[in-house]
């Protein structure tokens, strides 16, 4: 089976796909081109957080899902010599991304053939400056990654200001998506809530950014910064984001289920 899919307007340029779900775009000759919205947007909340530190701090970046490596290769030409360490449990993906679009040799990305929950658990406590959910089996993310549990071990390791990134799919009224934010707007004492007005309006199934800080965001900077973009996200950020899980309750271990199945005409993550 083969992910990875050359592009047809852009040569060099792969799509990372998944039966008809395309995850990825890749083009390693432009690292700083993000062709999907939301991650574009995890770049933003990246710029607008932990890679305001000094030039001289080396960051320490932790991806669970690793697909084409969109964002850890944005990183790496964004904020030079930061360590990332990617949890991509897929081996044969894996494989086909170093073959066809491999990493420079000093890239500072490790790529660990573990899942998340896994590769969290291995880590030291404030190892991470910050942690990016960003994993699918399919179309769908995996129950296991939205858990209270999950979270703990997030939390535990990162340090400092710490930022966590979780981008997950549903659509309105999203009983789903209120049990994750719920989950991470517990364990951390900033939470944002992010997605496409028509998302948020419920018009249609999409993606949706939860961000827990231990610091504090450029809030003004985030909402200047998608306003120019061709899909601008609507925030939601302080008092209204600690209402938006509107008093579900996380998932736990005992009872997480996995994202809705998408439906309409959206077949990109």
């Amino acid at each position: 089976m083969s992910y990875l899919v050359p592009d047809d307007s852009i040569p060099g340029a792969f799509r990372v796909m998944f039966g008809l779900t395309q995850q990825s775009f890749v083009d390693p000759s432009r690292p700083d081109f993000l062709v999907f919205e939301y991650v574009q947007h995890i770049a933003l909340i990246l710029d607008h957080t932990v890679l305001r530190a000094p030039d001289d701090q080396r960051l320490r970046i932790v991806h669970i899902g690793g697909g084409g490596l969109s964002v850890p290769r944005w990183v790496e030409w964004r904020r030079p010599r930061t360590a990332q360490v990617v949890c991509e449990p897929n081996t044969e993906l894996t494989e086909e991304v170093r073959r066809k679009i491999p990493l420079g040799r000093h890239s500072g990305i490790k790529i660990r053939d573990v899942d998340g929950r896994t590769g969290l658990a291995a880590m030291a406590d404030g190892w991470a400056d910050a942690v990016i959910i960003d994993a699918f089996d399919g179309a769908r993310v995996p129950s296991e990654l939205i858990t209270a549990e999950a979270f703990d071990e997030v939390r535990r390791v990162v340090r400092g200001e710490g930022v966590v990134i979780v981008n997950v799919t549903d659509h309105a009224p999203f009983h789903w998506a209120r049990r994750v934010a719920a989950g991470v707007a517990e364990r951390w004492p900033r939470f944002l809530v992010g997605a496409e007005p028509a998302v948020h309006k419920g018009r249609r199934f999409g993606n949706l950014l939860f961000v827990g800080s231990l610091g504090r965001p450029d809030l003004h900077g985030i909402r200047r910064a998608t306003a120019p973009l061709s899909a601008a996200y609507r925030w939601v950020t302080d008092v209204d984001a600690r209402d938006w899980p509107g008093g579900a309750e996380p998932f736990t271990d005992a009872d997480a289920e996995a994202s809705p199945k998408p439906f309409g005409s959206k077949l990109w993550f």
